[in-house]
């Protein structure tokens, strides 16, 4: 599946591995919780949103005490949270396609915040669907490979003996694509092979690869905006279609 942006994987899953690490936790956490509600239940082998989120804890290194004190607490009668999914679509700078998908207690800070950023760094925010039409939902596993040690032939047809529906290789690293559904099922089986899994989610991908900005300006806006997104609280993901020149 070419065009999908090596920078865009490592910089999203690095966060666990920083000083963001609570932050990250926190919102693996929310996503648990709002899928043990919505699949009605606690077990991932009957909770295919669960077993996806369970996934991607694990890629980043969520201890599997926290995995279980967090389903503990979504099926217990006292809990008082209640989560709401919303998902925000615009344009960056030169029409960067932007998808901010977000959970929240409260829509309007939300939505107020999320817009703020948008005006500030010369976006604009759509309706829904303006630009979401334009990208795919797949589940995305990128596999460790920075000692340059792994065997690119050998990862390739163990993906695909795992379940993978696409395979494409990067000096540092290996990104195998699946199926929505099936992300958590391929990151399992190359958890157990031994690799070591740098991220394991479901991504929202552009169906026309990623796009570059010419204007160093607009480019550095677009990063700050990108990167205040990703620090905002109720901010789950942010998904775009712009590919960094770095």
């Amino acid at each position: 599946m070419s065009g999908h942006s090596k920078w865009h994987n490592i910089q999203k899953t690095k966060g666990a591995a920083d000083a963001k690490r609570a932050q990250a936790f926190t919102k693996i956490a929310r996503e648990m919780i709002v899928a043990v509600k919505e699949g009605g239940s606690g077990d991932p082998r009957s909770n295919s949103k669960l077993a996806s989120v369970i996934a991607k804890a694990k890629a980043a290194n969520m201890p599997n005490d926290n995995i279980k004190r967090t389903i503990d607490k979504a099926l217990g009668s006292g809990n008082t949270d209640n989560y709401e999914k919303i998902t925000y679509e615009g344009y960056g700078p030169s029409g960067v396609a932007i998808i901010v998908e977000t959970m929240t207690d409260n829509r309007n800070r939300t939505a107020g915040e999320v817009r703020h950023l948008f005006d500030k760094y010369g976006g604009t925010m759509g309706v829904t669907g303006c630009v979401s039409w334009s990208f795919d939902r797949k589940g995305v596993i990128v596999i460790d490979n920075e000692d340059e040690e792994l065997d690119e032939d050998t990862v390739m047809m163990d993906a695909l003996d795992c379940g993978a529906a696409d395979f494409e290789p990067d000096e540092e690293s290996f990104t195998v694509y699946t199926a929505e559904e099936d992300v958590a099922s391929v990151a399992d089986a190359l958890t157990a092979k031994g690799y070591t899994l740098l991220s394991a989610q479901v991504e929202m991908l552009p169906q026309n690869g990623y796009v570059k900005l010419a204007d160093e300006d607009q480019a550095k806006g677009l990063q700050k905006m990108l990167d205040l997104l990703d620090d905002n609280d109720d901010v789950q993901n942010v998904w775009h279609n712009w590919e960094d020149a770095e």
